[in-house]
């Protein structure tokens, strides 16, 4: 999220980004939350410090996994993979030929002890607050990319956007006036993996018909707002095919 502060204005842009589930770093989130899943559903004591790593046609699991039960690792991965929509080879990413490498040990004796005792096994530092900006008392721009992120996987889901793939990524930049008050939008970026087929222009215009138009407020856009829709021309490559994904990248 990047501030900016236009010279002798009495304003300021406030940018914030959010991705899809088919993001190489989001599928990585999801991934490694499944695991946790498998395992808590099967033993609601054990203990998981499971990281994702995906490259092109392979998906790397590892960390350290501490609980008595049987969870099947590549068989949850796969299933993940399928539900967020790599379904096709021509998608960059197949669910069923994919390499699934597991590498799993058991949480160290050492971190154990002071589990046990006080209750983390790991440090963290964490600000945030709440804003009245929203209803999810989240300031605007991030409330905006996730909502436009959310609204464009919907679309690809229920066959709207019949072109797009899994892989996506939102930008919105939020005007704020003196008083630190949203006031308009400024920018709205959408990036979305889709099919060879499509063109440019028909992008375009189904992402403001159905994405863009339906999320942002009506007040909020003008005839000064800018908007972007794969603003570098292409995306057919994407997902892990086109970017290394990582646990913990995205927020």
């Amino acid at each position: 999220m990047t501030p900016h502060h236009p010279h002798g204005a009495q304003k300021r842009l406030f940018t914030s980004e959010s991705v899809t589930d088919g993001h190489p770093d989001k599928m990585a989130d999801q991934i490694s939350d499944a695991v946790l899943d498998g395992v808590l559903t099967k033993d609601p004591l054990g203990r998981v410090a499971c990281e994702t790593a995906l490259c092109t046609g392979t998906v790397l699991v590892f960390g350290e996994i501490s609980t008595d039960a049987y969870v099947d690792i590549p068989g949850i991965v796969r299933q993940t993979i399928r539900d967020i929509g790599y379904t096709r080879a021509k998608y960059g990413f197949d669910f069923e030929t994919c390499g699934v490498l597991v590498s799993i040990d058991e949480q160290s004796p050492d971190i154990a002890q002071g589990v046990n005792t006080g209750g983390a096994g790991d440090q963290g530092m964490m600000v945030g607050f709440a804003c009245d900006e929203t209803p999810e008392l989240m300031p605007a721009p991030i409330q905006l990319a996730h909502r436009l992120a959310r609204r464009l996987s919907s679309a690809r889901r229920d066959g709207t956007l019949r072109w797009a793939r899994p892989d996506g990524k939102t930008q919105v930049t939020v005007e704020y006036d003196s008083d630190g008050r949203p006031r308009r939008v400024d920018t709205v970026l959408v990036s979305v993996q889709h099919s060879e087929e499509v063109s440019s222009e028909q992008l375009f215009a189904d992402v403001q018909e159905h994405v863009v138009n339906p999320i942002v407020p009506a007040e909020w856009l003008d005839a000064e707002t800018k908007r972007y829709v794969n603003p570098t021309g292409r995306f057919v490559v994407g997902g892990p095919q086109g970017d290394a994904g990582l646990t913990g990248r995205k927020i």
